[in-house]
C-alpha cells in the first residue's frame, strides 16, 4: 500500500509539475527595422502598436492554426503586425511564446517602427509598411551548432530529397497553414529531421521561392553543421541530427458538440485505510503542489526581469548581411519585364538622375512598393565583373548608412539594378544647390557626417570581409525623407580579407578630386584610400564647395589647397558655409570637422586616422586631435572632375 501511495503521489505531482510549469520557448534572433525610424514615445504610433501587440496574446488562445495579423491606425501611424507559431505547437505555448517576443521586441528595438523577434516556438514581427502578403527572405539570421563536419558534401546529398520534399508540402499549403516536417537517412547510419514552414499569407509560388532562397544558402552560411536554422520574416527551416519537432501536429479541435461526455462521478470509497489513505495522498500533494506553485511563481518573476539573450550559448548566430556568397545573389534575381512594367518601359518621367554608369528610374512593384532601378548603359564602362561586385556585395550588406539592394536583372546586354527608393536623391543635390543648401542646417549636416562615417566604419571594421569603397563622393550619398544618409554605387568596391591591408591595382577606377595620391599614382588603395574621399567629402559638406572648383577672388583652386592656407593663416572660419554662420556655438564644432577632414586628407595614408577614428572624433568633443601637416594636393586635369575614373594598364 505505502508503495501504491508513493506512486501516486510521484504521478500527480509529476502531472502538476508539467501543467504549472510549461517549458519556455528559447529565444534565437532579432532585427531591428533601421529604414522606418522611431516614433515618438506615448504618441499615436505607440498607442496603435501596443493595441495592436495586446490582441495578438488573446488570440493565440482562440486561432488554432499559430497565424494572425492585426492592424490598426492611418499613416503614417499606420501599424501592421503579424505572429506566426510554429506548426507543431500547441495553443498554450503559441501564447506564452507571443506575449514573450511582445516584451522582447520593446526591449531590444526600443521606439522603433519595425522589428522582427524569432523565438524557438513562434515569430513576431510589425511595420509602418504593408507587410502582409509581402515576400521578405533577406532581413533574417542564421543560427547554427558548431560541428564542421568532414563530410559535409555528402550530408548535402543525403538531404536533398527531404529538403525538396519539405518545401514543395509546406509550399503547398492552405491560407491557415504552410508547413511541413520529415525525416531521412543520412550518412553513416545518422538520420536528419527537417522542418519548413512560410507565413501562410504568401502564395504558393512566393513560400516556395522563399524556402528556395533559404535553402540555397544552407552550404555557404552555416559552417557545415549538423544543427541549422535559417531564420527570415516570410520562411524558415530548420534541419539537425536530433529529433526537435513534435511528431504529431497540433490539429483543430472537434466541435464543442462532438466532444464526449464526462465519465459518470466513481463511489465514495468505504471508510478505513483507504480513507486515510487519500487524506494522507491530498495533503503531501496539497503542500508539493503549493511548494511547486510558489516556485514557479518566483521563476517567471526572476525571468521577466532579465533580458532575453541575443545568442544561444550553443550556437553561433550571423546575421544575412554577414553572408558574402553568391548564391544569395541569386535569389534577388527578377525578370527584365518585371522591372520594366515597373518603370513604366524606363519613361523619362520616371527618370531620377544620370550617372557615369547609366540612368537611374523610379518605380513601382506591383505591390505598391517604391524601387529606384539603375539600367546599366551598354558603354558605361561598368563591365561584368562592377556588376557582379555590386550585386554580390549589397545583397550580402545590411546598415542603416547603406543603400539596400532589392533585387537585379542581367537579360541579354540589359542590366537593370533594383534598390530600396531614397526620398531626397543624392547629397550634392542639396550642398551644391544655391536653393536647397538652405534646408541644411548645422545639426542635418553633423547627422549625415556622422552617418556617412558609420556606414564606411562597417565596411571596413564591421561586416565579416573589409570592403573598400573606393568611389564615395557627394553623388554617391543618398538621403531618405528624414535626411538619413545612405552610401550607395558599390560598383567599384573590393572585398578585402581581414588579413589584408592593402592592395596593388593597375586598373585604377574612381572619381577625380576624391581620390587618395597614393591610389591615383600608384594603384595602391586600403581603408586609408576610404578615409581620404571621406576628408574631401566632410570639406565639401561644411564648406558647400566642390573640391575640384573652389573660387578664392579671381584665382581658381582646389579646396584642399584653399583649406590648407586658411588653416595656416588661422582663417579656418571663413571656410565654412555662410549659410551656417549664424553666430552660435556650432561654429566651434564646425572648425574641429574641418581639422578632422584635414587630418583624412594627409598625403602619406599612414598619417590618416582610421574610421574608428573618426567616427570617436566625431562623437566625442573632448578628444584631442592631431596638428595637421599639409595635405596632398591634386594634380589639376582636363577631364570631367565628375566623371568617374577607369585608367587600365597598358
Amino acid at each position: 500500500m505505502q508503495k501504491i501511495i508513493q506512486k501516486s503521489i510521484f504521478f500527480l505531482c509529476f502531472n502538476l509539475l508539467t501543467l504549472i510549469s510549461p517549458s519556455q520557448s528559447r529565444f534565437l534572433f532579432h532585427r531591428c527595422d533601421d529604414n522606418n525610424g522611431n516614433y515618438t514615445a506615448n504618441g499615436t504610433y505607440q498607442t496603435n502598436l501596443d493595441s495592436v501587440l495586446s490582441s495578438l496574446g488573446p488570440a493565440a488562445s482562440t486561432t488554432t492554426y499559430g497565424f494572425f495579423n492585426r492592424s490598426a491606425g492611418q499613416p503614417p501611424d499606420t501599424v501592421n503586425a503579424i505572429a506566426l507559431c510554429r506548426g507543431d505547437a500547441d495553443l498554450d505555448t503559441c501564447r506564452r511564446c507571443i506575449n514573450d517576443a511582445n516584451v522582447s521586441a520593446g526591449e531590444l528595438c526600443p521606439n522603433r517602427k519595425g522589428a522582427t523577434v524569432w523565438y524557438d516556438d513562434c515569430m513576431l514581427r510589425y511595420s509602418s509598411e504593408t507587410i502582409w502578403r509581402n515576400l521578405d527572405s533577406t532581413n533574417g539570421g542564421f543560427i547554427w551548432t558548431v560541428n564542421n563536419i568532414p563530410n559535409s558534401d555528402e550530408l548535402y546529398q543525403a538531404m536533398r530529397p527531404l529538403m525538396d520534399r519539405l518545401r514543395s508540402e509546406a509550399a503547398g499549403g492552405d491560407s491557415v497553414r504552410k508547413f511541413a516536417s520529415g525525416d531521412i537517412s543520412g550518412p553513416g547510419f545518422s538520420t536528419i529531421y527537417g522542418l519548413m514552414q512560410c507565413t501562410p499569407d504568401l502564395s504558393k509560388d512566393q513560400c516556395y521561392t522563399c524556402l528556395e532562397t533559404a535553402t540555397n544558402t544552407i552550404p555557404n552560411c552555416c559552417n557545415a553543421s549538423l544543427d541549422v536554422r535559417i531564420l527570415y520574416p516570410s520562411c524558415n527551416l530548420r534541419y539537425s541530427n536530433s529529433r526537435f519537432y513534435n511528431a504529431t501536429v497540433v490539429l483543430p479541435p472537434p466541435p464543442v458538440e462532438a466532444l464526449p461526455l464526462s465519465p459518470p462521478p466513481s463511489s465514495p470509497p468505504p471508510p478505513g485505510k483507504s480513507s486515510n489513505s487519500t487524506t494522507i495522498i491530498i495533503a503531501v500533494v496539497a503542500t508539493v503542489s503549493l511548494a511547486i506553485f510558489l516556485s514557479i511563481i518566483i521563476f517567471v518573476f526572476i525571468r521577466r526581469k532579465r533580458k532575453p539573450e541575443g545568442r544561444p550559448l550553443d550556437t553561433s548566430v550571423h546575421e544575412h548581411g554577414d553572408i558574402g556568397e553568391i548564391s544569395t545573389a541569386k535569389s534577388l534575381q527578377y525578370s527584365f519585364g518585371i522591372i520594366r512594367a515597373a518603370t513604366d518601359n524606363f519613361s523619362n518621367n520616371n527618370k531620377l538622375g544620370e550617372g557615369g554608369f547609366g540612368v537611374v528610374y523610379k518605380g513601382r512593384l506591383q505591390n505598391g512598393k517604391e524601387i529606384a532601378v539603375k539600367r546599366l548603359a551598354s558603354d558605361s564602362g561598368q563591365g561584368e565583373e562592377e556588376f557582379s561586385n555590386e550585386v554580390l556585395l549589397l545583397a550580402t550588406l545590411q546598415h542603416r548608412n547603406l543603400v539596400r539592394l532589392l533585387g537585379f536583372s542581367l537579360e541579354g546586354s540589359e542590366r537593370l539594378l533594383m534598390y530600396e527608393f531614397v526620398q531626397n536623391a543624392s547629397l550634392d543635390k542639396f550642398i551644391f544647390d544655391p536653393t536647397k543648401r538652405g534646408t541644411l542646417d548645422w545639426e542635418r549636416r553633423y547627422k549625415i557626417i556622422g552617418g556617412i562615417a558609420r556606414g564606411l566604419l562597417y565596411l571596413h571594421e564591421d561586416s565579416r570581409l573589409k570592403i573598400i569603397h573606393r568611389d564615395l563622393k557627394a553623388s554617391n550619398v543618398l538621403l531618405d525623407d528624414q535626411m538619413i544618409p545612405k552610401i550607395a554605387d558599390f560598383g567599384m568596391a573590393r572585398l578585402f580579407t581581414p588579413e589584408e591591408t592593402q592592395a596593388n591595382t593597375c586598373r585604377v577606377v574612381g572619381t577625380y578630386g576624391y581620390m587618395a595620391p597614393e591610389y591615383a599614382l600608384h594603384g595602391q588603395f586600403s581603408v586609408k584610400s576610404d578615409v581620404f574621399s571621406f576628408g574631401v567629402l566632410l570639406l565639401e559638406i561644411v564648406t558647400g564647395h566642390k573640391n575640384h572648383s573652389f573660387q578664392n577672388g579671381v584665382v581658381t583652386e582646389d579646396l584642399l589647397s584653399h583649406t590648407w592656407k586658411c588653416w595656416r593663416n588661422g582663417t579656418t572660419s571663413n571656410l565654412i558655409d555662410p549659410i551656417l554662420r549664424d553666430g552660435s556655438d556650432s561654429i566651434r564644432d564646425m572648425i574641429r570637422c574641418i581639422h578632422i577632414g584635414l587630418l583624412c586628407v594627409q598625403e602619406n595614408a599612414s598619417d590618416r586616422p582610421t574610421m574608428g577614428s573618426v567616427v570617436l572624433m566625431l562623437s566625442s568633443s573632448s578628444l584631442s586631435l592631431a596638428v595637421p601637416s599639409e595635405p596632398a594636393f591634386f594634380m589639376h586635369t582636363t577631364n570631367n572632375p565628375e566623371k568617374p575614373l577607369l585608367n587600365e594598364c597598358i
